[in-house]
């Protein structure tokens, strides 16, 4: 990670360059929800590199609650965050674990919605999110993890779309707290980051 930013200003800028390089398309897309849309955001392959998820890591740390014990997400987007979060916590000398929310009950053994080490009812979670659009799939993850007895107010995405998803997650009593608007990604800031290589080392 010696070729990383050292502040988290930098990581910022960096994390934007490579999700304008590598994330955002602008044409004609079809979202999920079955809307037309001119922008199309697709983390992965940021949240996957291991560049991306050394600056993710660090950057959706710092918005997760203090009193959190851990930060859990829907499968399939979250599963990297969850991860890098909970890992960069440790670094830290944080105590955070790593939770991930199955889209549908395992079909065997416990039939379980939740992975990864649970913590005792009524514990504070943080919900991370890759793309918040509607606000559905973060919707979702802090449905289960309220039915099973955990306390969640916040979730922590890396882009908010600005289409409606705050005001849906504000509804169910949730606070969004995101490192980049849509608008973001779409500008020229999105280019104008240090590269990888160019970064100061620590």
């Amino acid at each position: 990670m010696s070729n990383l930013p050292t502040s988290s200003t930098d990581r910022r800028r960096l994390l934007l360059q490579l999700l304008g390089e590598r994330a955002y398309r602008h044409g004609q897309f079809t979202l999920a929800s079955g809307r037309s849309s001119d922008h199309y955001v697709n983390c992965k392959p940021v949240s996957l590199s291991g560049v991306g998820l050394a600056l993710l890591g660090s950057l959706l740390l710092d918005p997760v609650e203090p009193d959190a014990v851990a930060v859990a997400g829907l499968t399939l987007g979250a599963d990297p965050l969850v991860s890098a979060v909970a890992l960069q916590a440790a670094l830290a000398g944080r105590s955070l674990d790593a939770l991930i929310v199955r889209k549908e009950a395992k079909g065997h053994g416990t039939g379980a919605w939740l992975e990864g080490p649970l913590p005792a009812a009524g514990s504070r979670i943080t919900v991370l999110e890759d793309v918040v659009t509607s606000g559905g799939s973060a919707l979702k993850a802090v449905d289960q993890l309220r039915q099973a007895g955990y306390k969640v107010e916040r979730v922590v995405a890396i882009v908010d779309r600005q289409e409606g998803g705050a005001e849906a997650l504000r509804a169910a009593g949730l606070e969004l707290r995101s490192l980049f608007l849509l608008e973001e990604l779409a500008g020229p800031s999105a280019s104008s980051a240090p590269s990888v290589s160019s970064a100061p080392s620590p």
